[in-house]
């Protein structure tokens, strides 16, 4: 099964914090959060990727393309007259190249495209009956395999995960003109908002085109709903987004403290997704 990842987007919203690499390769503990993204997803035993690439594509291919490269030590040999290049063997302390079981499909979806295209565009890339499909720029700790299983459970197209938003604003409570809960800044306010994190049916790209102007969240969600196919996965964990230079300062922090809920890599054993 693919994971689908919409990559593409300029982030204009954070470019306070970078605005020379496209939003996905902002880091978070030094890695890009694209990274942290798929890390949750393998940990499912999800590790068949396709990022929907726009915004400075290449700054991502190059990330993975030196992926090996950038984290192991390494040995140049230029009187060889070739690139002379390998990876030494020193003993104990020698920094290998990291080994992540992940493909990943590189696709260029458009620069200007909008999110719903973008998934058109990667049809090609997805085989089977179902696929993951969530963003660039957000983390959680959803359990992804029963998140699969609740949407395999109602036969509808498609499963959105909602949760619960960080609260960032004082909320009141008004009953008849009058004030009966004062909150300053609650931990999570009490609507419920898509935190991505989708898995859809296979037919559901048949309601999507190739129009560069075709935006996920609008027509194509909201005919899912219309129609009854669309139910919500209710996910009462961590999530968090990542849009403004707040949010970056808020998850790099948490993750410096050793108390980034997402990371589930940390503390649990690989698991095969059924």
């Amino acid at each position: 099964m693919q994971v689908v990842i919409l990559c593409g987007g300029q982030g204009t919203r954070i470019r306070d914090v970078a605005d020379d690499i496209p939003k996905p390769m902002i880091p978070v503990g030094g890695r890009p959060i694209v990274w942290h993204i798929m890390k949750g997803y393998a940990q499912h035993g999800f590790t068949d990727f396709v990022l929907c690439l726009g915004y400075k594509s290449w700054v991502i291919k190059r990330y993975f393309l030196d992926y090996h490269l950038a984290a192991a030590d390494l040995r140049v040999d230029l009187a060889a007259g070739g690139d002379g290049l390998s990876f030494p063997n020193s003993g104990l302390g020698t920094r290998q190249p990291p080994a992540e079981p992940w493909r990943v499909t590189l696709a260029e979806t458009g620069a200007e495209s909008m999110t719903g295209c973008r998934v058109k565009r990667v049809e090609r890339y997805i085989h089977g009956d179902d696929f993951l499909l969530t963003y660039g720029d957000g983390v959680a700790d959803v359990d992804i395999g029963r998140l699969l299983a609740f949407h395999r459970s109602h036969g509808r197209i498609g499963t959105v995960t909602v949760m619960q938003p960080p609260g960032r604003f004082g909320e009141v409570e008004v009953e008849g003109g009058r004030v009966v809960q004062f909150n300053e800044k609650p931990p999570q306010t009490r609507g419920r908002v898509s935190g991505g994190f989708f898995v859809f049916r296979r037919a559901f790209l048949d309601r999507l085109s190739d129009d560069p102007d075709l935006v996920l969240e609008r027509q194509p969600l909201a005919d899912l709903a219309r129609d009854e196919e669309l139910m919500a996965y209710d996910h009462p964990g961590f999530w968090h987004p990542m849009d403004s230079s707040r949010d970056y300062s808020h998850l790099n922090a948490l993750w410096a403290q050793g108390q980034a809920p997402w990371a589930t890599w940390e503390a649990m054993p690989m698991r095969r997704a059924a």
